[in-house]
């Protein structure tokens, strides 16, 4: 008895395609983690605390320096940071996706979309709040055999992500279509 938890999507120009990048292969992704946002909810101002310009293996950024583009940062990085704001829910965590970056869920009582169906300890990582202090220690622990294999897992599953005009068999539509049949079958009559 939940609610279906919809990922967000952030579309820029009204246009959907481009939107699923790709990224570089593992082994040429130079950057542990990254994320720019605003400064904004409970959970940012602890990042920012702990790693804004503090390691170059962590990049958080509260604005982007000019010359810097956030797409390219993704693409580059082994792990997308994905910090609540105001919102439970983050585009960052689709926008990981689509470029093969495995996502770093950072959040309070937030239910990953699809969950019922995908199992995201296989392509993400979970970090506690009180976990953030220690987030290079806990990615750096990641064995590399593992890391691979959930940034294979990443690629696999962004298909379910996928927004399209007309939608495909798999694809977000489906996914959310799934979601609440799923629901309805829980329901009980009274």
């Amino acid at each position: 008895m939940k609610d279906v938890s919809i990922p967000e999507i952030n579309i820029r120009g009204n246009k959907l395609e481009g939107l699923n990048n790709g990224g570089l292969s593992p082994s040429k992704r130079s950057i542990l983690a990254f994320f720019a946002g605003g400064n904004h909810g409970p959970i940012r101002p602890i990042l920012f605390k702990h790693w804004k310009r503090k390691d170059q293996d962590i990049q958080v950024y509260e604005y982007l320096p000019k010359g810097l583009s956030y797409t390219d940062l993704m693409r580059k990085s082994k792990y997308c940071l994905c910090p609540s704001g105001y919102e439970v829910a983050s585009p960052r965590v689709v926008e990981a996706l689509y470029n093969g970056c495995v996502p770093v869920l950072i959040s309070k009582d937030y239910v990953p979309p699809f969950s019922d169906v995908l199992d995201w300890k296989t392509f993400s990582v979970t970090v506690p709040v009180e976990g953030i202090g220690e987030l290079k220690k806990r990615l750096m622990g990641i064995p590399e055999r593992q890391y691979k294999r959930m940034q294979k897992r990443v690629v696999q599953v962004k298909r379910h992500f996928e927004l399209n005009s007309t939608p495909k068999r798999y694809d977000v539509f489906h996914m959310i279509l799934h979601s609440i049949w799923l629901r309805r079958l829980n329901v009980r009559l009274w």
